[in-house]
């Protein structure tokens, strides 16, 4: 459960707070995934390309590091 505490009345302030959280925790990407319904072989589908993109990215990290 996220809870952000209003300091001096400053409800602008804990918003920003709250969304930045809410971004940390990945609440906004499964409201939109879950606005409609997703069918299983679309889901695995999805899933297989972001764990693809994952690691073509770590391993263009890698290869920086090394100076490749």
């Amino acid at each position: 459960m996220v809870q952000v505490t209003v300091r001096d009345n400053n409800v602008d302030q804990a918003l920003r707070v709250l969304k930045k959280k809410m971004q940390r925790e990945g609440l906004f990407r499964e409201m939109k995934t879950r606005r409609h319904y997703e069918k299983p072989s679309e889901k695995k589908a999805r899933e297989k390309s972001e764990a693809t993109r994952r690691y073509r990215k770590l391993e263009r990290k890698r290869k920086e590091r090394d100076g490749v």
